[in-house]
């Protein structure tokens, strides 16, 4: 079985879409025709060593080659973006992180909170509480970006204050089976308008 949308769809043995889907409690062809979408492309790309930065208090950065450019085929295409950051600080420090994308030269936030007053806007934010803390977080967006040009999309943090933050080991790093070493990702799928 596989999902589309709010509906559920049966596949055969060769994974080819069936002829009936249920949605809502009804069962329609046309139900599963609305419901199916277009993969364009799918790309990734998957940081797996250390990454460790001194930082200013609020003031996000981007791990060293963990990125991921995507060139849509079509303005009407949307991108389905996946990261899944093992990011840390030194204990009790918060931390945020958001993806950016950057388009000819332009960098924005894909989606983050309101404004409000002096709050720093993120994504998400966890606090690293313990020296083997993790603040791991999994960002999940649809972004729709109007445009054929390449498009970079980024996982960037911030600490709340001037720290040291890392992607993929702990504050302490302690040279122990009981400390782990993380892999960090993001993938990008270009999902045809």
């Amino acid at each position: 079985m596989a999902y589309i949308g709010q509906g559920l769809v049966s596949t055969s043995a060769d994974n080819t879409v069936g002829t009936s889907a249920i949605e809502n409690g009804a069962v329609t062809a046309a139900k599963l025709a609305s419901g199916i979408t277009s993969i364009g492309q799918i790309v990734s790309t998957t940081k797996t060593d250390v990454f460790s930065q001194s930082t200013s208090g609020a003031t996000f950065y981007n791990p060293t080659g963990f990125s991921r450019t995507i060139t849509p085929v079509a303005t009407s295409s949307k991108v389905l973006i996946f990261a899944s950051c093992a990011w840390s600080a030194e204990t009790n420090f918060e931390i945020g992180s958001k993806i950016t994308k950057t388009i000819g030269g332009s960098e924005t936030d894909v989606l983050i909170g309101d404004a409000s007053s002096s709050r720093t806007r993120a994504f998400l934010a966890e606090r690293s509480n313990a020296a083997g803390d993790y603040g791991t977080m999994t960002m999940i967006v649809l972004d729709s970006p109007n445009t054929t040009s390449e498009i970079t999309y980024k996982p960037v943090a911030a600490t709340e204050g001037s720290a040291t933050l890392y992607l993929n080991r702990q504050h302490d790093d302690a040279d122990a089976a009981s400390t782990f070493r993380c892999a960090s990702t993001i993938v990008c799928v270009e999902i045809l308008g």
